[in-house]
């Protein structure tokens, strides 16, 4: 009959099992990540149900669409001409309003504007904020006048020219400048002029009259003139018809268009 295992074997084989059971364990261990996998689950799932409330709340929900469209800046044109133009789609989410069409599409379709910023204020309302072109001179034909702003362009016409704005005369057509300078030149050439004019003189032109590239001459009120000759050493010339016209204040012409030897003359 074959022994059974000795105390010492059998504690032996204690021990062995124990050590077995031991190395066994770190696979149980894993069982002890799955609270964090969970968690991370959990996080992700929380993650989508937000996108997707925030999703739902931008597009399908009442809560962020277009009720009303605020302009500002106006003063030739009115709001609801401007709003006209804009067609902000109201009852539409307000994420999905097309701004940088808008923009264009004003711009295009007034060119009285010369800026625009359309632009969401949450939670209900779209904001036009615009910026009118402003006329410095006008150009006068068959009774209507076309107002050109300080960049030369040539924006809109009225039947009543706006008060303080001078017209601009183009003697050009037999000029030699037209040769050298097309019509849109010379247009540029009196805007130049005009902008650098002082504020008081500015005020006192009703008339500036191009005869050629280097041929401006203003025609002011109380039956005054200056000719300023080409665009060029603008500021030089009007600091030195501000002077002239304290020095000789009853003369009825002044010539500038030399600026180092200005002179002026009549009563």
């Amino acid at each position: 009959m074959a022994a059974g295992p000795t105390t010492a074997e059998q504690s032996g084989t204690g021990r062995r099992q124990g050590s077995s059971d031991r190395q066994a364990r770190p696979e149980g261990s894993g069982g002890r990540l799955r609270p964090a996998g969970l968690k991370l689950a959990l996080i992700a799932a929380g993650v989508l149900l937000l996108a997707g409330g925030t999703v739902w709340a931008l597009y399908g929900s009442t809560w962020f669409r277009v009720e009303r469209v605020k302009t500002s800046g106006t003063a030739v044109l009115t709001p609801a001409q401007v709003e006209a133009v804009a067609a902000v789609p109201v009852g539409a989410p307000l994420v999905t309003v097309d701004v940088d069409g808008i923009e264009a599409r004003l711009r295009d379709e007034l060119p009285r504007i010369a800026s625009v910023e359309v632009f969401r204020s949450w939670p209900h309302e779209i904001g036009l904020k615009v910026t009118e072109r402003k006329p410095v001179l006008l150009l006068e034909k068959s009774g209507s006048f076309t107002e050109v702003d300080s960049t030369a362009v040539p924006f809109a016409t009225v039947t009543t020219p706006p008060r303080g704005v001078p017209r601009l005369v183009l003697d050009a057509a037999a000029s030699p400048s037209l040769r050298r300078f097309d019509a849109d030149r010379l247009l540029a050439e009196a805007v130049r002029v005009r902008s650098e004019l002082p504020d008081a003189i500015a005020k006192d032109t009703r008339v500036v009259r191009l005869s050629s590239y280097d041929s401006v001459t203003l025609e002011l009120t109380r039956d005054r003139t200056v000719f300023w000759g080409s665009a060029e050493h603008g500021p030089a010339k009007a600091r030195v018809l501000t002077a002239l016209m304290k020095a000789t204040p009853k003369a009825g012409h002044f010539d500038v268009s030399a600026p180092s030897a200005p002179a002026s003359s009549g009563s």
